[in-house]
């Protein structure tokens, strides 16, 4: 099987290779030239644009950093649109605003292009080793035809319901994760403000009902002060801007993400927005003067 594949950037390179391990057939398109060649290097072989990659391939998946960018490649110019054949099937696996998902396959389907949203949660580490969690929203005959593909790049692939559904349980996620790093955060404030060892507090309550994959991840790298990047501040306001901009759509509340996105908003014109999504302690420890960096 022939797959087209559409950005490859930090999580788009490692999942495309993973697709070639696999033994399918890649062709590739990329904004930057090095990681085609990369690409190409490995066996793939490379496109000018959307278009072309279309013309070549019943099944082309997209790895885009937002709504705009997947709506351009779809159907602007030289877009996906404009090669794809009657039958051809997108899967966006960008995180995206669930709303925009389903203007883009509403255009989409008017020239028999099928549209499903299947954003990615693992970060860069889960793309390499070929373990990242797939959310898919779409028609469920699709779903199961492409299952084993979805596989070929992930640990889990879950479908969740119609088109727009893969990207409402990713602002989901995205949403369970930033309040989370927030209220270790806050936690671990408290408790060097209260004179106790950050470090002696998380062990005592990581295998409790406060425990959790969020704590376990990004507690060690609060204290430590390190701040690597695995998912960068700046990526989550995107996620969380979408969500934001979904809840809106459909008058839903979100009185604790608003907020967490403001605190990101800070660390944004602090200059911290590329760092990994654990600096949220940066903001506490910088309104409670204090530090819960290890001695």
């Amino acid at each position: 099987m022939k797959i087209g594949f559409i950005g490859l950037g930090i999580m788009g390179k490692p999942m495309s290779k993973n697709l070639l391990k696999a033994g399918y057939e890649l062709v590739v398109n990329n904004k930057g030239q090095e990681a085609m060649d990369e690409l190409v290097a490995l066996g793939a072989t490379a496109a000018a644009n959307a278009k072309e990659v279309a013309s070549q391939c019943d099944v082309i998946i997209t790895m885009l950093p937002n709504s705009p960018h997947v709506r351009e490649v779809c159907l602007g110019e030289n877009g996906v649109i404009d090669g794809a054949k009657e039958g051809t099937i997108v899967i966006d696996m960008s995180s995206i605003d669930p709303v925009e998902s389903k203007k883009i396959g509403a255009e989409l389907a008017k020239k028999g292009i099928e549209l499903m949203d299947a954003p990615v949660s693992g970060g860069e580490p889960k793309a390499i080793d070929g373990t990242i969690s797939v959310m898919v929203g779409g028609n469920k005959e699709s779903f199961d035809k492409y299952y084993d593909l979805l596989m070929a790049m992930a640990g889990s692939v879950v479908y969740v319901g119609p088109l727009g559904s893969g990207n409402v349980a990713k602002l989901a996620n995205q949403v369970i994760v930033a309040l989370n790093i927030a209220a270790v955060s806050e936690a671990l404030t408290l408790a060097v403000k209260n004179g106790a060892d950050p470090e002696l507090v998380y062990q005592a309550i990581r295998g409790g009902l406060a425990g959790s994959t969020v704590l376990d991840a990004k507690a060690p790298m609060m204290m430590a002060h390190d701040f690597k990047p695995g998912f960068r501040i700046e990526l989550h306001i995107k996620d969380l801007a979408n969500a934001i901009n979904a809840a809106h759509a459909t008058s839903t509340a979100l009185p604790l993400t608003s907020q967490v996105m403001e605190i990101m908003q800070g660390l944004k014109n602090d200059g911290c927005e590329k760092e990994d999504h654990s600096a949220i302690v940066r903001y506490y420890e910088k309104i409670s003067s204090t530090s819960v960096e290890r001695k």
